[in-house]
């Protein structure tokens, strides 16, 4: 069996995140009408105040909360919608959470915009998850750097709005994000930010990657060990699972039905590295969870 990564740890709002001892879960919560799985569901606070408390009590570590829908063609929200959609949900799941003695659980909000993260940041956001990995918003390196919260790096190509019709190539899928991510992690570190080992780095499954460059993330996933952070692998429900179910049972599937190929998925980057994983469903992947980290932990 794999060496296991030194425990770490992300400290931020008075709270901590161990990594090395388990796989942490963060759950998601899109407060959007439109995301490819749940779009609709969690638009009202109390319901998705309701859904963050759930997913507090299943084993959610981190709790993602996203305004804006990544799924391929969506379209891009305007600014004050993405702040009136996140922010209320924002500031209640924290008092909720506080209140049932979820003092630890981390809140993320899941934004490519700097002035989102800022406010966001301001109230009581502890880590900024931007699907752009910092580069589709060029003031979002200096919120980061100011004030220093943990951030996912996550890695794309192109916008949402033009994966379906634009070419989509890669030399070495695997390679050109680790360089990426070392060139974001370095421009970070120039700004002033203070801490490597509160950059967490996602490969960005289905974020501008054909199913085959999906696959080859997955099967190759011990490389990215190499880049030394915490890993994050997000992989759940997503459509390159509806492909492999076609192709072996006829149909792909709705997102909803795909909670074993997504389980599949994560099994092998956790065995392979990923600190964290990225769901819909943490009461199941925590029960799975439970029993491979007894085994590779």
């Amino acid at each position: 069996m794999m060496k296991r990564k030194e425990i770490r740890e992300i400290v931020y709002n008075g709270k901590k995140l161990e990594l090395g001892k388990r796989t942490l879960i963060m759950g998601v919560l899109n407060v959007t009408p439109d995301s490819f799985s749940d779009g609709g569901e969690y638009t009202s606070v109390s319901k998705a105040v309701e859904r963050a408390i759930s997913m507090a009590r299943e084993g959610a570590d981190i709790i993602d909360i996203g305004g804006e829908s990544t799924r391929p063609n969506a379209k891009p929200v305007e600014l004050n919608e993405e702040i009136r959609r996140v922010v209320p949900v924002l500031k209640e799941v924290k008092k909720q959470l506080e209140l049932e003695g979820f003092n630890n659980v981390f809140l993320s909000v899941d934004t490519y915009k700097s002035k989102v993260a800022e406010i966001a940041l301001l109230e009581g956001a502890d880590i900024i998850n931007d699907i752009s990995g910092l580069t589709f918003d060029p003031d979002m390196v200096e919120v980061i750097a100011q004030y220093k919260p943990p951030v996912v790096i996550n890695h794309t190509k192109g916008y949402p709005y033009q994966w379906s019709r634009m070419e989509i190539t890669y030399q070495d899928v695997v390679q050109e994000i680790l360089n990426f991510w070392k060139k974001q992690i370095n421009l970070l570190m120039e700004k002033g930010y203070d801490n490597r080992n509160k950059i967490i780095c996602d490969p960005g499954i289905g974020f501008g990657k054909k199913f085959e460059h999906n696959i080859e993330i997955l099967k190759r996933f011990k490389e990215f060990q190499e880049i030394n952070q915490p890993l994050l692998i997000g992989t759940s429900r997503k459509s390159f699972i509806g492909i492999i179910y076609k192709k072996h049972f006829g149909k792909e599937f709705p997102p909803k039905e795909r909670l074993y190929g997504s389980l599949a998925s994560i099994s092998i980057a956790v065995i392979n590295g990923a600190d964290i994983v990225r769901v819909h469903d943490v009461k199941e992947t925590k029960e799975f969870l439970s029993v491979l980290d007894e085994i590779i932990y």
